[in-house]
């Protein structure tokens, strides 16, 4: 499946960051929020997403609600997948991007998977 990712879009001094990742038939809307401030070690506080389809339609999840909060066991597994996302070696080509990014999609993919029914 094809996707574009678009990652870190955030207003001036505000301390919640859009993630947005675009698939063939619809697209994952991911929103952090951190404490402290966002120049001097940021702390990942809370991470919600929701589905829609691709002229912005909202998709309801399979208990009729809109968005997930990604917790426990997921919420660490996104931290470590942000925080390579983040790092000095992503960012300069160190290590292997596209693994990277492919490994945050499929994450995001499997989470999209179990909580909405994708017809």
């Amino acid at each position: 499946m094809n996707y574009k990712l678009a990652l870190n879009m955030q207003e001036r001094n505000s301390n919640i960051v859009f993630n947005t990742i675009l698939f063939d038939f619809f697209k994952v809307n991911i929103v952090e929020r951190y404490a402290g401030s966002m120049n001097f070690n940021p702390k990942l506080c809370e991470v919600l997403f929701k589905v829609r389809t691709l002229d912005d339609q909202l998709i309801k999840k399979k208990d009729d609600n809109i968005r997930v909060k990604i917790k426990g066991d997921d919420y660490e597994i996104y931290q470590r997948l942000t925080q390579k996302l983040n790092s000095y070696e992503y960012k300069n080509k160190l290590i292997n991007r596209k693994e990277a990014e492919e490994e945050y999609v499929h994450f995001i993919l499997s989470l999209v998977i179990a909580n909405y029914n994708l017809n």
